[in-house]
């Protein structure tokens, strides 16, 4: 089952609750990622990497918040997910980056870590990137700057890192970019101040819902 929390006549944005959508996400977020970057490739190229992000999904699914926009078809043209760290299962920025946000950051216990991640969206939609980025970034964010202390964690493409920036969120590189999923990816992070210029000055996009 998903849950409606948008909808404008030209796309909806929808929460998903159930595991059996996590295929369709895992599948739309490396397609979307190879077509961007590299042009597209026939599935059975990719088809490791789909499961690979399934079953991360799959690991954190219990904790996540997933969001999708669907157009008018029902197609998913974007994406993002949200999940608070229980400081017990391995983060994508663990695996991939070998890094630890208790060491590279703080082990405080009274902070909260919030990954954010399977951010995609299909520039040949019909609808602005630059809406549906800022749009599904406050819906991923909106639980972070609620929490008292808190960070976001994320590996982001080196493009929209540019992108943050611009829109006033303030980022700390945690490392080195690899390339990952069809592009350079760089792990980073923002406090919950870091992330607040940019929530309040787009929130009515959260409230709107």
């Amino acid at each position: 089952m998903e849950k409606l929390v948008y909808a404008n006549g030209l796309y909806n944005i929808w929460q998903l609750t159930e595991r059996k959508c996590l295929q369709e996400l895992a599948e739309f977020v490396v397609k979307e990622n190879y077509k961007h970057h590299v042009g597209k490739r026939p599935y059975e190229c990719i088809k490791d990497e789909i499961n690979s992000v399934y079953q991360e999904e799959l690991q954190y699914i219990e904790n996540s918040t997933i969001f999708v926009v669907r157009d008018n078809t029902g197609k998913i043209v974007g994406s993002i997910r949200v999940f608070k760290w229980d400081r017990k299962k391995i983060l994508p920025i663990q695996k991939i980056f070998g890094i630890n946000p208790l060491e590279a950051i703080h082990a405080e216990s009274d902070y909260s870590y919030w990954h954010i991640g399977r951010f995609a969206i299909d520039s040949f939609a019909g609808i602005p990137t630059l809406t549906l980025f800022k749009q599904l970034m406050v819906y991923a964010v909106h639980p972070i700057v609620s929490d008292s202390k808190s960070y976001m964690i994320a590996e982001s493409d080196s493009k929209l890192l540019k992108v943050m920036s611009a829109l006033g969120i303030d980022i700390t590189l945690l490392g080195n970019s690899i390339y990952y999923l069809a592009s350079e990816t760089i792990p980073i992070c923002s406090s919950k101040q870091g992330l607040f210029s940019f929530y309040t000055h787009y929130q009515k996009l959260y409230h709107a819902s």
